[in-house]
């Protein structure tokens, strides 16, 4: 088999990738592009890039967000429909089409309603008003005159008088989308704030929902891509002899160390990526494992940020009455998506259309342009529902999997990874360590308080491929990974009024892993560090952690979000750790509150859990959480998603935890990397506070923020023992018992 070089490699088609194929008589013809949705208008400003109305009234909505199971397909349609003031069920969704669809950035930051509900409530408006001025115009009376009655134009002075919207578009809008459009008020809403059951729940109950695993296309091929584990690793020698006699099998694609085998079936190319036989010259070894905090530390810095600057911070400790401090370390996780990334590719005649499950299709379409060497305007992402993320995960590299392959082969290729490919491949949270003091006045009262936060400057890394280590930002243009960090610092600062502040974060440099967004990034870490320190504050002033909390919070939602979680959780005002741990199963509470960028929502917890005081096992019995998001667009879909985070983190906070030795990664699998199971899943309880007319923020990212503390503090308030270090697996717990001399032998 012959390899080239990777200037011959980039070459011809964008990519030029070496393939080395076989006859296999039962192929199919190649498929086309022309099921595909037309291409339109995907300017931003343009009201019809946003929608389009038929002559029976059914409106149909452009995104450029997308649904990672969240019900946001469905709470978007509902400010569309409220807007335009049609019936909920005349709305149909599309997202996340580059073709169709403009650039709303990525889905995620917890920004799809904020910021891409915003952007469709004006654009709804603003198609309302033109609608309305054309039936005035048409019946020559006052546009103020008249009104919308479920997508129907009517003249309250005159009943003969009714449009429909469908009447009334004629070719389109063929207007910009208006800024200053008028919005409907929310004491008129009829749609807004209703639990209407999301429009995704029954096809996937009945397993017709369209998954991009279920995707095909005519003379469609199956590929896997043959990885190593090994971080780092290179391709010494392959051969795949053995491969090319499984029945099905098409040809290998390699560049480098890059290398797939294409297959007629899944299960041929399954086969046929067991059987290639590839020798590696391993990467050098990453950080020990179990001393991951201290090299973390001890890392290059790229530099050193003021995050929060209040006061004088030295003459408030020079001054303390009595000083507390402690460090915390957040592990490195992966999201562990149930399902592995999948992706469909078909290039034909210089077009190339990726089938993804990316939460960032606009995004891509520039970066597989850079990786192709494809126009960007030639590259077309159509986003179909994946097996979940939160971030980034492998949906990326699967895609531009798919895309290189089906340029290589000139066919349609099905790419689906491995377990082990997801599970120890696809992109980690990095490590995380922070370091906090606090200065105490002679009333208990915080005056002083001092963060060093050691975040990853790298930690949302510019994509590319697994493999493709060669295309570098600076050769490629891909944005450098520096340019994505903007957000890190996020829930740092101290969300407490003091006197004296000085949060300090530190970037360094290079992470060992890739990275990128793994759910809360940033805010999780910190506020883990923030929430736990704040208890261990409040028992050195000999205080109630919530009474603590609110006498130092003066944002009045901050406080009403901290009463009502209280208040639902009937909390009974101690001392932490007061009452003696005497029982084998000790149990306790602790609390925690967050507002979610120190700029929106609003989260307070309360967890109960059990600490088996022999074993180190912790069980978290109960969650109940006190949110305010302002005004609730579906609050079944926020109930949703408090639930889901909560319970999502719950496993994130006591046993997930990647685990290499050398360079190699182990958690390939769920015994490896295991996640809680459903006997462990807590009783959540929630607290919704509604604001109507107030500002509707995200509700996805801000309840895990909240848990990692709650449980810590829940576990010290049971047995007089600190976690400081995320997971509270049962040996880590054991560990804290002994120092606090509450074990029990």
């Amino acid at each position: 088999m012959k390899t080239l070089d990777r200037r011959q490699f980039l070459k011809a088609s964008g990519s030029g990738l070496l393939v080395v194929s076989f006859p296999f008589s039962e192929l199919a013809q190649a498929a086309t592009h022309s099921g595909l949705t037309p291409t339109k208008s995907v300017a931003k400003d343009a009201l019809d890039t946003w929608l389009s109305i038929d002559r029976q009234n059914q409106v149909t909505v452009y995104v450029g967000k997308v649904d990672l199971g969240t019900g946001t397909k469905t709470a978007l349609a509902q400010i569309a429909a409220e807007e335009l003031s049609v019936p909920f069920n005349h709305i149909h969704m599309i997202m996340g089409d580059t073709g169709t669809t403009p650039d709303q950035w990525l889905t995620g930051a917890a920004l799809t309603i904020q910021q891409g509900g915003s952007e469709l409530r004006v654009a709804a408006a603003s198609a309302r008003a033109a609608l309305l001025e054309r039936a005035a115009g048409k019946w020559q009376v006052p546009v103020a005159q008249l009104k919308v009655v479920e997508g129907m134009v009517i003249d309250p002075h005159a009943p003969e008088r009714k449009l429909s919207y469908g009447e009334l578009i004629g070719n389109g809008f063929e207007l910009k989308v208006d800024p200053k459009a008028m919005l409907k008020p929310h004491t008129d809403y009829a749609v807004v704030g209703r639990s209407i059951p999301r429009v995704d729940i029954p096809a996937k109950v009945s397993a017709e929902h369209p998954y991009v695993h279920d995707f095909k296309l005519p003379g469609m091929l199956h590929a896997r891509v043959i990885r190593s584990t090994q971080i780092g690793a290179r391709i010494a020698s392959v051969n795949d002899l053995a491969a090319r006699k499984i029945k099905g099998y098409v040809s290998t694609v390699r560049q480098g160390d890059f290398l797939a085998v294409v297959c007629a079936s899944e299960w041929a190319a399954v086969k046929a990526a067991r059987a290639m036989v590839v020798q590696w010259t391993p990467g050098p070894d990453l950080p020990v494992k179990d001393q991951l905090d201290a090299a973390w530390r001890q890392m290059p810095l790229a530099k050193e940020e003021a995050t929060q600057k209040v006061g004088q911070i030295d003459v408030a400790m020079a001054s303390a009455a009595k000083k507390v401090q402690a460090s915390y370390h957040f592990a490195v996780q992966t999201h562990a998506s149930i399902g592995p990334s999948c992706a469909v590719a078909s290039y034909e005649k210089g077009d190339l259309v990726v089938w993804s499950a990316s939460q960032a299709t606009h995004l891509m379409q520039h970066e597989l342009s850079v990786i192709t060497r494809l126009p960007k305007e030639r590259i077309r992402l159509v986003y179909l529902d994946g097996s979940g993320c939160y971030g980034r995960n492998g949906h990326e590299d699967v895609s531009a999997d798919a895309a290189l392959i089906a340029i290589a082969i000139g066919r349609p290729v099905r790419v689906q990874w491995m377990r082990h490919d997801e599970t120890a491949l696809a992109p980690k949270s990095p490590p995380r360590a922070m370091d906090l003091q606090a200065a105490l006045d002679a009333n208990g009262n915080i005056v002083g308080w001092k963060g060093d936060f050691y975040i990853a400057l790298n930690h949302i890394q510019a994509f590319k491929p697994l493999d493709f280590p060669l295309l570098t930002a600076t050769e490629t243009g891909v944005p450098r990974p520096g340019n994505w960090v903007g957000f890190l610092f996020q829930n740092a600062g101290a969300p407490y009024a003091v006197p004296h502040i000085q949060v300090t974060t530190k970037h360094v440099a290079q992470t060992f892993l890739r990275s990128a967004h793994l759910r809360s990034p940033g805010r999780i870490e910190n506020s883990f560090a923030n929430e736990s320190f704040m208890d261990e504050v409040a028992h050195a002033a000999a205080a109630d952690a919530a009474e603590f909390r609110l006498r130092h919070l003066q944002d009045p939602r901050g406080k009403e979000v901290l009463q009502a979680v209280l208040k639902a959780s009937r909390w009974s005002p101690r001392v932490s750790a007061s009452v003696p741990a005497r029982e084998r199963l000790a149990r306790g509470r602790g609390i925690a509150y967050v507002r979610y960028n120190n700029a929106i929502t609003y989260v307070a917890t309360v967890a109960e859990v059990e600490v088996d005081r022999q074993s180190g096992a912790v069980r978290v019995l109960r969650l109940v959480v006190a949110h305010d998001c302002g005004q609730m667009i579906n609050p079944d879909g926020v109930l949703n998603q408090i639930q889901g985070g909560a319970i999502q983190t719950v496993s994130r906070t006591l046993m997930e935890d990647v685990r290499w030795s050398g360079s190699t990664i182990e958690s390939v699998d769920w015994a490896t990397y295991p996640i809680l199971r459903f006997g462990q899943v807590p009783q959540v309880e929630t607290v919704l506070i509604d604001r109507p007319g107030q500002p509707s923020w995200g509700a996805g990212e801000q309840t895990p923020t909240t848990i990692p503390a709650a449980i810590a503090n829940a576990i010290f308030d049971a047995t007089g023992a600190r976690l400081r270090q995320i997971p509270f697996v049962p040996e880590r717990v054991l560990a804290a018992l002994k120092v606090a001399g509450t074990a029990m032998a």
